[in-house]
């Protein structure tokens, strides 16, 4: 059946196979198009914003994703952990004359929250939903890196600087979507490559630069073979400094067009559509998401089966309309939690089950709204719940979030101005002008001519004018890789990555060679020339 959004009246399919699974999870058909129930769920999470507050148990100094004028109650995570203050005892009965969400919203801004979503980091105070890093600075979203400064989502990493989504690289700068590779920047859809810069979709290569769609070849410049000293002549041109550096990126995207692109990135995968898949079967409008079964509408995971509309969502089952968590069963419009079981509406949980409407719980079972209730209680009463709430199953609303859309991931993805937002009901988060200061200092082109003493300036954002700076650690990387010093701020360099990157989102399109009918996330009017799985492998092969 056909269904019109009620948010952007975009018109959007539930097919017979959503209605099954709608009514085994017990939940009414969504209301909303995919794209703008993703928007709610990543609504919810703040990536890269973060401030100095103290913590609302011990008073210590920390750094929060939450600021200070947030009226939350935010605790360091020794505090948090503890049992210092349980939040069970703020629970409140449900109130069947108010609205659920609005006594959600409450419990949110009496329980605890914690102020980073982290777990067994070391010397990585400036990190979020990060486990196991050591050493490193304003990373996201990702596992065992060292040494690791500005990336999304990396796993197993070490001295790497302002990537996204890269895994088992090392000495890696500006790298997308790469797999084992070293000491090279500005790659694109790259395996197993080292010393290559501004290449794409190039795999087992050793000093190359600007080409596309190699396999296993050395020397090469722009696709044409080269000499071991022809090539070091153009390199030590093409990446001398800053200018040279912006020239090559320009002619290397002009040398991409050049050639045919795979519609979609699919590996070792069975009945799949989307793109970036890896050992994936019976995957629906799937994105980044590898070794999982029986899925829908997910967005960025792992290790999931059985489950349907997902973000940020790891080692998971029979769940619905869940983000950024992970080893959680059989949820419901859950959100930062982990290890938790036949629960919804939960927020920073850990380690439960059997919960309804919760906030800051961990290792409780069947609690409503924060209060602890018998087995035979809750299971009366949850259905009752239920019913009143008449849309079960969508998310929390945008407005109620505890961040400021500006601050969210959803403004990455989804971006509204002010004005947009303020008439939607959502938060917005002003500028400080304290943040915004006019760089005097020159920053030099070459960095064999720039001095110590530019990790202790002020700098200004070429692109948003938002004061950043560069810490010593990331100085001698760029020492290390002859790079320049970066002229824009790190939330500016990581919105060019995500504009590199195609949507998450099919369009119907044509094979450009043999005229076969494709899903790809190439929209019709980017200029790329797209081929279908065959097509491509003939032709790159």
């Amino acid at each position: 059946m056909n269904q019109q959004c009620i948010n952007c009246s975009q018109n959007f399919e539930i097919t017979g196979d959503d209605l099954k699974f709608y009514e085994r999870m017990k939940v009414f058909p969504p209301v909303e198009c995919p794209l703008c129930r993703e928007q709610r769920r990543i609504s919810f999470r703040n990536e890269k914003n973060f401030y100095l507050r103290n913590c609302g148990n011990c008073k210590k100094q920390m750094v929060s994703i939450y600021s200070p004028d947030k009226p939350y109650n935010v605790y360091c995570a020794p505090c948090w952990w503890s049992d210092a203050w349980d939040p069970v005892n703020i629970g409140k009965d449900f109130d069947f004359n108010r609205p659920f969400f609005e006594q959600f919203d409450k419990l949110m801004k009496a329980s605890k929250l914690i102020n980073l979503f982290v777990e067994n980091n070391q010397n990585s105070d400036y990190v979020n939903q990060e486990t196991d890093d050591k050493n490193c600075y304003l990373n996201a979203g990702g596992h065992y890196n060292e040494d690791c400064y500005y990336n999304t989502y990396s796993i197993w990493g070490k001295n790497n600087v302002d990537n996204y989504w890269v895994i088992k690289c090392e000495l890696c700068y500006e790298c997308i979507n790469c797999e084992n590779c070293n000491k090279s920047t500005y790659l694109q859809d790259c395996l197993n490559c080292s010393d290559c810069h501004y290449c794409r979709e190039c795999t087992g290569c050793n000093s190359c630069i600007g080409c596309f769609g190699l396999k296993h070849k050395e020397y090469y410049f722009f696709n044409e073979k080269l000499s071991q000293k022809e090539y070091e002549i153009r390199q030590a041109e093409y990446l001398k400094d800053y200018t040279a550096r912006e020239k090559t990126k320009k002619e290397a995207h002009e040398n991409f067009l050049k050639f045919p692109h795979k519609a979609v990135k699919i590996i070792n995968c069975e009945d799949v559509t989307g793109d970036y898949l890896l050992g994936c079967k019976d995957v629906y409008e799937g994105y980044l998401f590898e070794n999982s079964r029986d899925i829908k509408y997910a967005y960025i995971g792992l290790d999931v089966k059985d489950s349907q509309d997902l973000s940020a969502y790891g080692w998971g089952e029979v769940s619905f309309n869940c983000a950024s968590s992970m080893k959680n069963s059989f949820c419901i419009s859950v959100s930062s939690t982990c290890n938790v079981h036949f629960s919804q509406y939960c927020f920073v949980c850990y380690n439960s089950s059997n919960l309804f409407g919760c906030v800051g719980l961990n290792h409780k079972q069947y609690c409503i709204l924060n209060k602890q209730y018998a087995k035979e209680e809750y299971e009366k009463l949850v259905p009752r719940i239920i019913e009143h709430m008449g849309n079960y199953g969508q998310f929390f609303p945008i407005k109620i979030s505890p961040f400021c859309y500006n601050e969210t991931v959803s403004h990455e993805y989804f971006p509204l101005t002010k004005e947009q937002a303020l008439s939607k009901g959502y938060k917005w988060k002003d500028p400080d002008e304290k943040e915004y200061i006019k760089q005097t200092y020159q920053i030099p082109e070459d960095i064999k001519n720039t001095p110590e003493n530019i990790a202790g300036e002020i700098l200004a954002c070429q692109n948003c004018g938002k004061n950043y700076k560069v810490i010593k650690e990331e100085l001698g990387f760029y020492r290390k890789m002859d790079l320049p010093v970066p002229v824009k701020c790190p939330t500016c360099r990581h919105k060019n990555r995500l504009s590199s990157r195609n949507p998450h989102r099919l369009y119907e399109r044509k094979c450009q060679k043999c005229g076969a009918e494709i899903k790809t996330t190439y929209s019709p009017d980017k200029p790329e020339i797209t081929y279908c799985e065959k097509c491509y492998l003939e032709t790159v092969y």
